[in-house]
């Protein structure tokens, strides 16, 4: 048994989770390599080659790596799992007006507990992933922070993670540039690896085509939501949509209707089969309703505090009160934000630490 302890890494396949083995590896971790199989790429409607974690050439390229390095690994099909929750609460969501993040709810329901389970069984002391993200103990807390490489950070991605999960995970990447991760690759000797593409889509949203996902899982949707009213903010009706599933907080693009003028989805509203239209200024909003909350730097929320809350993975966050209020929290922005949008998360920061989030209910104010 190393004196490090033993862990067990996720492993898809990609530069930053074999690094991660690798360096655990180095260091003198007993590392066990797990890659988990969520989902069948080839049944999800997908035209273009595969790019995401859950294909054959992902496995074996894990595999080979541990093999190469004389540590066991083990694929982890979840696909059950992943499929009975996470897909049908992004159509849930999708069919209730909403914006879901998907993968903020699998590594907090799905990937995670997985991870730990099998972790237990294997009788590992921790679970490692190739996230940018630094984990610390402080104050009895284990405190989610921002990585070193603010242009690759994924703490927005799991603030959903209970302290058991934070105080038993490894993040190796965390001190770490992208840039170096992929030189350590290529010194390493795996020069593919180091070059090898990242995918951003959501590994059962082939092509970035939700809307083909929704057709393809709820019967008879077309024809349920066809046709509803694109209307302005007083109400005028300017056009026919083509569902309002298939529309999201903020897009401008593909509305397939003209005013000689940059519009917006600003509201959508599923009990009429509406979609409302505004100009760019109609999506600014100064306050919202966040639920779900789980906090990371503290055990509770206090009476009132200040702190950035981000609102989608690439914002940068804005200055703001957070009060708790209804078995949520009320965000009151320093200033007016964009296209605040139900069904996102919102994450809480001071400073560079995760003081918690949740998810969004509703932004405050205007007619809708």
């Amino acid at each position: 048994m190393s004196k490090m302890g033993k862990v067990l890494v996720a492993m898809s396949g990609g530069i930053d989770s074999t690094v991660s083995a690798l360096i655990l590896h180095n260091q003198g971790y007993e590392v066990v390599g797990i890659t988990m199989k969520t989902w069948d790429y080839a049944s999800s409607g997908g035209g273009k080659k595969e790019t995401g974690c859950c294909n054959l050439d992902s496995f074996n390229d894990a595999r080979m790596a541990a093999v190469e390095h004389g540590f066991p690994h083990y694929v982890l099909d979840i696909r059950e799992e992943f499929g009975g929750f996470v897909i049908e609460n992004f159509i849930e969501e999708y069919v209730a007006g909403r914006t879901p993040n998907p993968c903020v709810l699998c590594n907090t329901h799905i990937k995670w507990a997985a991870l730990l389970k099998r972790a237990d069984a294997l009788g590992c002391d921790f679970i490692a992933t190739g996230h940018y993200v630094k984990v610390r103990e402080e104050n009895e807390r284990f405190v989610l922070s921002k990585a070193r490489d603010l242009t690759k950070d994924q703490s927005y991605v799991l603030w959903g993670l209970g302290q058991e999960c934070l105080s038993r995970s490894i993040y190796p990447l965390g001190d770490m540039l992208k840039t170096e991760v992929r030189q350590l690759a290529l010194d390493m000797g795996y020069e593919d690896l180091s070059k090898k593409a990242e995918s951003y889509e959501i590994c059962f949203v082939p092509d970035n085509d939700y809307r083909g996902v929704l057709k393809r899982n709820v019967n008879g949707l077309e024809e349920r939501v066809n046709g509803g009213n694109f209307v302005l903010t007083d109400g005028t009706i300017v056009g026919k949509h083509k569902g309002y599933p298939f529309y999201t907080i903020g897009q401008r693009k593909g509305l397939e209707i003209a005013f000689g003028k940059p519009m917006f989805v600003t509201h959508i509203q599923p009990e009429s089969n509406t979609v409302v239209l505004g100009e760019a200024h109609e999506l600014e909003a100064s306050e919202m309703m966040v639920k779900g909350i789980n906090m990371v730097k503290y055990a509770t929320l206090p009476a009132s505090m200040e702190a950035v809350t981000k609102i989608r993975y690439r914002d940068p966050g804005t200055e703001s009160i957070i009060t708790p209020m209804d078995g949520g929290a009320h965000v009151l922005f320093n200033h007016s934000v964009n296209s605040i949008a139900p069904g996102q998360s919102a994450v809480f920061y001071e400073g560079d630490d995760v003081v918690g989030g949740g998810v969004i209910h509703k932004s405050m104010g205007g007619k809708y």
